[in-house]
């Protein structure tokens, strides 16, 4: 992923971002309010020799109170100092509880040891950090060495005594508060991030090109949910929407995809089930129709043939009847539109991947490849079928539907790989379905208009007088969507 992946992620996510960022900050806020005010009291011990008549003894003295201040200091935390302080306040914990409250430190080249606790009052706080002081300076008398008169080498005297404190010292609840809206901020980039990262589904034409070097030839928008277009074969009830110029726009991609040898005949294929390669067949088929060449439309999807019923026409003739030999071919071609023929899948076979690969099929698609302008060829999807391989070296190639935020980059891959496998040419991948985007609704008036015709335009309409059904004409019942 480049930079501007990321920035994509993080921006089609934004809310998810934003909202994780508000629950880390209550979160954190709540806690810092369940968190009780914490004080701190500190008591000064001074440590000094007893020992020393001349300025060598003092300084000797000094030398060795210095060097043991720093032991000193770590017997505060000792039971041995503790047990007298719980004892002698009455606390209802343990030692080593109590540790936890107290800080003991020396500062540099100095003999004096700062004794700190912290506590949810502030008077317990001092009482206990004076107990401390005193109980430290019990225990260090008794453990250091005496001279012959029994007097100790070492004296401490508390200099400061704890004061109890007006302003709480914690906890700091505006960086807990800030350090929750980040956790939360962070947790969502985090999320938003994997996401892209993980989900490989199919988005857009960077997404192809991450994969493969074959061309996206069009992107086929799905319909608008507010649209005024009714359902059925958007070529046919809806010739001047929009959306029947992205199937214009991939028609002319496929016209211009080789122009030193023009594309006669193509397989339409995509790498898994329902992503919409019979419905592209149909749609592409009428596109080329548009330029006054004849075009056959094959359903060689032996396994879940849908053109006959897509097309609302009668299919248990077919393909298979002419490989098998029990029909001739002109005699199950089908009109079906101006300059569109149809040749349904007929009958499905037990073995189609025999037949489509047979050399009855190969001296077929040849015999209607000299016969018609174009040819179109359905079949099945690549990776739960091989048979569309076999197909497309009959043809000019294949072209590959992909349906967005559906095919992940890996199925599609595996398909170009099985196509790329058997040294078969792919055409170009077309994404269907993709999310509608802003377009110029230049012509958007007068779809609406041939839709939903305002009620003066109706009466005109019907004032006209009505032209005569051509035998191509299809009944209105032929336009229902199919279920």
């Amino acid at each position: 992923m480049d930079p501007h992946d990321y920035w994509k992620a993080l921006r089609k996510r934004w809310i998810v971002i934003a909202i994780l960022g508000v629950v880390g900050g209550g979160v954190a806020y709540a806690y810092a309010e369940s968190l009780p005010d914490s004080f701190t009291a500190t008591s000064e011990i001074f440590v000094s020799p007893t020992q020393g008549q001349t300025t060598s003894e003092v300084l000797q003295g000094s030398t060795y109170t210095q060097n043991l201040v720093q032991s000193y200091s770590q017997l505060a935390t000792t039971p041995a100092v503790l047990t007298p302080v719980i004892a002698e306040l009455g606390l209802d914990t343990t030692p080593a509880r109590l540790a936890k409250a107290i800080k003991a430190e020396t500062p540099l080249n100095t003999v004096i040891i700062q004794i700190t606790v912290s506590d949810a009052s502030p008077e317990l706080a001092a009482s206990i950090a004076n107990s401390v002081g005193a109980s430290l300076s019990s225990a260090a008398i008794g453990l250091s060495p005496k001279n012959s008169t029994d007097v100790p080498s070492i004296s401490m005297s508390i200099v400061t005594p704890a004061q109890p404190a007006v302003n709480p010292v914690g906890p700091n609840r505006r960086l807990l508060e800030i350090s929750g809206v980040a956790a939360g901020l962070a947790a969502g980039v985090l999320y938003a991030i994997g996401i892209a990262v993980f989900d490989t589904r199919i988005r857009s034409p960077r997404d192809v090109e991450r994969v493969t070097e074959v061309p996206v030839v069009g992107n086929v928008e799905r319909r608008r949910r507010r649209s005024p277009q009714a359902d059925g074969i958007t070529m046919r009830i809806a010739p001047h929407s929009l959306l029947a110029e992205d199937y214009r726009r991939v028609r002319t991609n496929l016209e211009f995809a080789d122009v030193d040898n023009p594309i006669r005949s193509i397989v339409v294929t995509s790498a898994m089930p329902g992503e919409g390669k019979s419905t592209m067949a149909i749609n592409i088929a009428l596109a080329m129709a548009e330029r006054s060449i004849r075009v056959l439309l094959i359903d060689a999807d032996l396994r879940r043939p849908s053109i006959a019923t897509y097309a609302q026409i009668e299919g248990a003739a077919g393909l298979t009847s002419v490989l098998v030999g029990s029909a001739d071919l002109k005699d199950v071609i089908q009109p079906w539109a101006p300059n569109v023929d149809i040749l349904t899948s007929g009958t499905i076979p037990p073995n189609p991947n025999q037949l489509l690969g047979s050399t009855s099929m190969a001296r077929l698609l040849q015999t209607v490849i000299d016969d018609y302008d174009f040819v179109i060829v359905d079949t099945p999807p690549l990776l739960p079928a091989s048979d569309a391989l076999t197909l497309t070296h009959m043809t000019n190639g294949a072209l590959v539907v992909s349906l967005y935020n559906s095919t992940t980059r890996q199925r599609l891959t595996d398909a170009l790989a099985a196509l790329s496998g058997v040294r078969a040419r792919t055409i170009g991948i077309v994404l269907n379905q993709t999310k509608p985007k802003a377009r110029d609704e230049y012509y958007s008036s007068d779809v609406t208009k041939m839709v939903n015709p305002t009620s003066d335009e109706k009466t005109h309409s019907e004032a006209q007088p009505k032209p005569a059904e051509s035998a191509d004409a299809v009944p209105s019942a032929e336009l229902r969507p199919v279920p």
